[in-house]
Formats: structure tokens, sequence, C-alpha cells
């Protein structure tokens, strides 16, 4: 197995610090509301603007990079974004935490595309999906800590704690350094010799990740009040949600390094079709059987994200920036809308209707990832094999 060149791992740990910043928000708004003042509405306001600006701006990002060479210094966009969260604990203006939010967006928004635009272009020859899933992982990891860093924070020290949720952006600023991850500008420009954007199936692509997307965020929304209806307390409603992501970076790990091998459509088409079975499983089942499928399900649906960015990259080996932006950014912010449609359908009928309405979701990603046109790899050496033969 190829070693993992250093840069990518201390990219990998930059992508944990800024996705920690992602959960923080949500965290701290019950404070907010409670200690300053404000009204679910202007909360909910201030999780907006980062969301919109940290969603939407990546592929202008991607398209600087990629077009002119125009970045931001990764270890501005970390130290920025963690201090600008860090500061909601100062101030209880909403005007200013709506800069602050904003401000941060942004951070968020112009780390991601250049950050795995590089990854990418740091991969070992056949090792892309590999390489990619140990930064995919690196997000999912920071996502998870989030709630765990803030909680820490606002338990013990109040509003007047939250400066330290900077920390991590702090500590990890300086591995980000252009001289220590010998990357600048000049590099983030493709080749000359890159074969061209493919930007129909490109599109075809991101259309069956925003489905996808919208899936997965409809199950993590929902989740904890599901099982919660089922009778499982709400801690533990929590500990289970936790423990299907830990089995997504699993799921991540092992599909970037065997589509490596197997091939990128073979492995996203196994991943769904073993996902879409494990997740009906779950929700007719109960007890130990349910949520050993639970943890399946996470683990296969999560296994298809690195390899779907892989293959975005692969499309568009011209404009790999401006790919990250649209596969990390709209789609994810995309996809997110999708879960006011299913929280519409658990108030209309109930909340197990709703998520039974994630199987067919899954489906249609899964026609489009079946039509996208993208050679196969695996399944077409067979047909060679056969017509030798």
């Amino acid at each position: 197995m190829r070693r993992i060149p250093g840069q990518v791992l201390r990219l990998a740990l930059g992508h944990l610090a800024i996705d920690i910043y992602t959960t923080v928000i949500p965290a701290v708004i019950p404070v907010l509301v409670s200690q300053g003042g404000l009204s679910y509405l202007l909360a909910g306001l201030i999780l907006t603007a980062y969301n919109t600006t940290s969603s939407l701006v990546q592929p202008i990002f991607g398209w600087l990079a990629d077009a002119k060479g125009r970045t931001v210094p990764l270890a501005l966009t970390m130290l920025a974004g963690g201090v600008a969260i860090g500061l909601f604990g100062l101030t209880t203006s909403f005007p200013i935490l709506i800069l602050l939010a904003a401000i941060a967006g942004v951070m968020h928004a112009a780390f991601h595309p250049l950050a795995l635009s590089t990854v990418s272009r740091a991969a070992p020859e056949g090792g892309r999906g590999r390489t990619i899933s140990y930064f995919v992982v690196g997000g999912n990891l920071g996502f998870a800590l989030g709630p765990l860093l803030a909680g820490f924070a606002l338990g013990r020290f109040g509003l007047a704690g939250l400066p330290l949720v900077a920390l991590p952006a702090v500590l990890v600023a300086p591995l980000l350094r252009s001289r220590v991850l010998k990357v600048g500008g000049a590099k983030t420009k493709p080749p000359d010799d890159a074969p061209p954007n493919r930007p129909r199936a490109f599109a075809l692509l991101s259309a069956a990740s925003v489905i996808r997307a919208w899936a997965l965020f409809a199950v993590l929304g929902f989740l904890p009040a599901f099982l919660v209806s089922r009778g499982v307390d709400l801690l533990g409603s929590n500990l289970i949600t936790s423990g299907m992501l830990l089995a997504g970076v699993g799921g991540q790990l092992m599909g970037g390094t065997l589509s490596d091998r197997f091939g990128r459509k073979e492995f996203v088409l196994a991943g769904l079709g073993i996902a879409i079975p494990a997740y009906a499983g779950f929700l007719l089942t109960g007890g130990a059987i349910s949520l050993a499928l639970l943890g399946l399900f996470g683990f296969a649906l999560w296994s298809t994200f690195a390899i779907t960015v892989a293959l975005s990259h692969e499309l568009m080996p011209r404009a790999v920036g401006l790919a990250s932006g649209v596969m990390l950014g709209v789609v994810v912010g995309a996809g997110g809308l999708g879960v006011a449609a299913t929280g519409y359908l658990a108030d209309l009928w109930s909340l197990e209707l709703a998520l039974w309405t994630v199987v067919p979701v899954l489906v249609v990603s899964t026609l489009i990832y079946a039509v996208l046109p993208y050679p196969w790899k695996a399944a077409g050496t067979q047909i060679q094999r056969l017509r030798r033969k």
C-alpha cells in the first residue's frame, strides 16, 4: 500500500479542524436564545448566514483557483474562520453575530476547493479514491467533534468560554502554511496536457449527488426523533446516531480504496445497492438486528462519498477546484434543502412514513449514477476477457 503524502494528512487534519465549526453554531443557538436574548428567528438567520456563504461561495473560490491561480492562504482561512466563531461568545449584538457568521462561512468556502484540489493532485498514481477518502473522513470527524467542543466550553464557562473553540484553528493553522504544504497559487492551475472537461456528465453526477445528500440529511435530521418514538431515550438515540456516523467513517476509507482497484462507478452502485435494503430492513425490524442494519446502512452509504468526489475530479480535470466547490458546497447545500420536504411529509403523514421516502429517493439517485457516462473498470475488464474467448 502506497504511503499517503504528508501534505495530504496535514490537509485532512485541516479539514477536521475547520469542519468542527460547522456544528458549533447549532450547538450555540440555544444559549444565544436563553442567555443572549435572541429570538429563534434571529438565531436561525445566523445559522443561515453561515450555511449560505459556506455552501454557495465555494465554486467561486474553486473557479478563481482553476482559471486565475488566485487563492486565499489556507492558514488564513483556518485562523480567521475559527476566531470568528470563537468571538460569538463575546457579543450578543445580532448584526455583529451575522457578520462573524458570514466571515466564518466565507473562510470555510475558501478552504475546501483549494484543499481538496491539492489533495487530488497530490494523490499517488492509481490512489485518488483512497487519498480523497482521508480528506473527507477528516471532515466527518470534525463534524462529530464540534458539538462536543462547544458543549464543553459552554457547559463550563457559558458564552464567555466560547473563544476556547478557536483553539483547533490556532493549533492547526501553522501546519497549513504554503511553505509547509509546498503548494502555491500557480500550482492550483490544471496542467496544460489535462484531458478536456465533461460538463454534461458532471452535471448528471451533481444531480445524483444532490438527491443522495437529501436522503443523507433526512436520516441525520430525523433519526434521533424516530428512535425516541420507538422508546429509546434521548441520550441513547444520539449515541446510536453517532455510531452510524462512525460506521460511515469506516465506509469512507474502504470505499475510496476499493474504488481505486475495482472502479468508481461499480463501487458507487454496490454501496447504494447495499444501503437501500439495509435502511429498509432497519425500518422494518427492531432491537439488535435493526441497529446492525442501521450501521450497515451508514457504512455502505458513506462509502460512496469520497468516490463521487474523485469521480468529479476525473470528469472535470481542468476545473478540479470548481468541481470540489460544487461537490462539497452546492451539492451539500442543495441536498440539505430537501430535508424540509421530508419534514413537511412527517407533519402531513407521520415521521416513520416520511423516513420511508428515503428509499425511493436513494433509488432515483442510484438510477442516475447507473446511467452516468463514465467507463466501467472491473466490469469492462470482464467484458473484454469474454470477447477474447
